[in-house]
């Protein structure tokens, strides 16, 4: 990788990673997640989502980093280096919730929507950047997104205050030469704009997808220690900061973090890429139905799931 390039590494392990263990880390494995990427010289670390309880079912039952408090960060977070982000979905903020920047520990908001709702995104990003924020637009499911629909929303995203715009690998279904097409593609019609991408490893990919686009010129990459995340998972973290030139970057930290709290957790939680996570990649299918088999008695039978998503024919039992 070119060592003048600018990077900026975004883990998400906590907030991506929650996704497999209902947030349920505790706040020393937090503690030491940001001390230990603090030390390693990455750039973010994701801590959680800013969505409103009120917005959403099953509050109750997830830890505090799927609805962040500003006051507990506070009490738990030594501010250090690594600068903190959050995630906001549509439809589940109260942007009344979102302090000014001044009096929150949260440096970057990022704003999660598909495509058809690039408007709310764009009016919350707006509300965000006048507090003072760092903004994203994660443009969600960007391989069933049809190219009209994404030339729309260019026009209405180019004059937006957004500072930076996502290519979003949500199943982990694209290859380096989809990442070549939609970047250059978002390069061509956002040319004021930074660009960052997301990928997820259904199809073993998102290390070198994220590699592809970071030799185009995207400047933020999205990562998680150990590749924690969502069914199959991130680019994980300590590639990145292996791999990429800059010597600020430290990779013992990381090494470090997994030995002492991703392998204990991943001997609890599964996460990954396992293959009905690559067939509902190979199928560009949102990976819930795998996710659902990997939680049922039938969790390994391989050919009987594939058979399933891949019949043409839908079958309805009669009572």
């Amino acid at each position: 990788m070119d060592k003048h390039k600018k990077y900026n590494i975004v883990d998400c392990t906590i907030r991506d990673g929650g996704l497999v263990n209902n947030w349920d880390f505790s706040i020393d494995f937090v503690q030491n997640l940001y001390e230990g990427l603090n030390e390693a010289g990455v750039e973010y670390m994701e801590i959680g989502y800013k969505n409103s309880p009120k917005l959403l079912k099953g509050a109750e039952d997830a830890g505090p980093w799927r609805f962040l408090d500003d006051d507990f960060l506070k009490k738990i977070i030594d501010k250090k280096e690594t600068k903190l982000s959050a995630l906001v979905d549509i439809g589940r903020v109260d942007e009344h919730d979102i302090l000014p920047r001044s009096e929150s520990l949260l440096d970057l908001i990022r704003v999660a929507c598909y495509v058809k709702d690039v408007d709310k995104a764009i009016d919350l990003i707006q509300k965000f950047h006048d507090k003072g924020y760092e903004t994203t637009l994660n443009i969600m499911a960007l391989s069933n997104v049809m190219d009209n629909e994404l030339m729309e929303a260019f026009e209405e995203i180019k004059n937006s205050p957004v500072d930076v715009v996502y290519v979003v690998d949500s199943f982990g279904s694209l290859d380096h030469n989809d990442i070549k097409y939609l970047v250059e593609k978002f390069k061509t019609h956002l040319p004021n704009k930074k660009l960052g991408i997301h990928a997820h490893n259904n199809m073993q990919m998102a290390f070198a997808n994220t590699l592809v686009a970071a030799e185009l010129g995207v400047e933020y990459l999205d990562a998680s220690v150990y590749g924690m995340g969502r069914a199959a998972g991130n680019t994980p973290t300590e590639l990145l900061v292996t791999h990429l030139k800059n010597p600020k970057y430290n990779t013992r930290p990381v090494i470090d973090l997994i030995e002492r709290l991703m392998v204990p957790l991943r001997e609890k939680e599964e996460w990954g890429y396992i293959i009905p996570y690559m067939i509902t990649g190979s199928l560009d299918e949102h990976p819930r139905s795998a996710m659902a088999l990997r939680d049922s008695e039938n969790k390994d039978k391989f050919l009987d799931f594939y058979d399933q998503l891949t019949s043409p024919e839908v079958l309805h039992k009669k009572d």
